[in-house]
């Protein structure tokens, strides 16, 4: 986000007067806002534009809160989204939570503690998109070792002896997945959701391409990937080899 940008809330909430206040506070802090009284049409909106935070009332007359939620969560470009709720039971905040909300504020909030909710999760969402290459790993991800070449999240490169190939952002979280769980299988479903996010609507053929184009990175630096097994109908399964060339783990995977 540019210094001069304005971020853009789109509030969701079907009390015409709340919605009317709150984009009036927003606008006194130096933000752009967007109001809608429906799940379906705000959804539309933020599915086509850049929306920075959506403000949402989880009762919404046409669709539940959480499956707005979820439905943006599914977006390519998700934006942070805050639960803004009378119902400020824990269960209800812990439900909000744990279905994927930045936050959870009380009805009436307070025009201050809202617009600084609202501020300190612009922040964290704009870290952690600068930062963040997949769901697993950022820019700080330390250099590790895949089947003999040396991969530098840092670089978006791998390393086979003197040589360089630049990787994309979700072949690099794929390695480092299995990287990180060598000798159990791992299902397509765990890896999609360990690189793209447990929301993502991403097919197995999608993933089958990308480990094809890491398999042919290895190709074409002469190097065999037999240590990445295909476990057909269920997933991937890597087995380092060790010093002497044997197989770290031995012949039998185990389910992660």
């Amino acid at each position: 986000m540019s210094p001069k940008q304005k971020p853009l809330v789109v509030i969701i909430e079907d009390d015409r007067s709340l919605a009317a206040t709150l984009a009036d506070q927003l606008l006194n802090a130096g933000l752009s806002t967007q109001v809608f009284h429906k799940g379906a049409t705000a959804l539309k909106f933020v599915g086509e534009s850049y929306v920075h935070l959506v403000l949402l009332d989880p009762n919404l007359p046409d669709l539940d809160g959480l499956a707005v939620l979820d439905k943006i969560r599914r977006l390519s470009h998700s934006p942070a989204v805050i639960f803004l709720s009378a119902q400020r039971e824990g269960h209800h905040v812990a439900q909000a939570l744990e279905a994927g909300a930045d936050d959870f504020i009380g009805k009436p909030p307070h025009p201050d503690e809202l617009v600084a909710r609202i501020r300190a999760v612009l922040r964290r969402s704009e870290t952690a998109g600068d930062s963040r290459l997949t769901v697993n790993a950022a820019l700080g991800t330390g250099v590790f070792l895949f089947n003999g070449a040396e991969v530098h999240p840092e670089r978006l490169e791998i390393v086979f002896g003197n040589k360089k190939r630049k990787l994309g952002r979700k072949e690099l979280g794929i390695l480092y997945h299995l990287h990180a769980n060598p000798g159990v299988i791992i299902s397509r479903h765990s890896l999609i959701h360990a690189v793209w996010g447990v929301h993502a609507d991403i097919r197995s053929r999608s993933l089958d391409q990308y480990i094809a184009k890491v398999r042919d990175a290895y190709a074409d630096h002469g190097k065999s990937l037999d240590c990445l097994r295909t476990i057909h109908g269920i997933g991937y399964w890597y087995e380092p080899a060790t010093a002497n060339g044997g197989a770290k783990y031995g012949k039998k995977p185990r389910r992660a």
